[in-house]
């Protein structure tokens, strides 16, 4: 099975907004899709390219 990073690499080198998480089945969004956004949205996203500046302290993941 590929590894997490392997499935989001490959998605974004396809110019895909979401893959699907292999072990939960849950829709995952890409760095690409959060970049379209334009800003963290604070929701702790597993492939969030702002650095989670908007998440608070008790959930964030870094």
């Amino acid at each position: 099975m590929p590894s997490i990073d392997e499935l989001h690499r490959l998605a974004c080198e396809q110019f895909k907004e979401t893959y699907i998480d292999p072990e939960s089945g849950y829709i995952v969004l890409t760095s690409l899709a959060h970049l379209q956004r334009g800003s963290c949205c604070g929701n702790a996203c597993r492939h969030c390219p702002y650095g989670h500046i908007n998440v608070s302290d008790r959930f964030n993941p870094s």
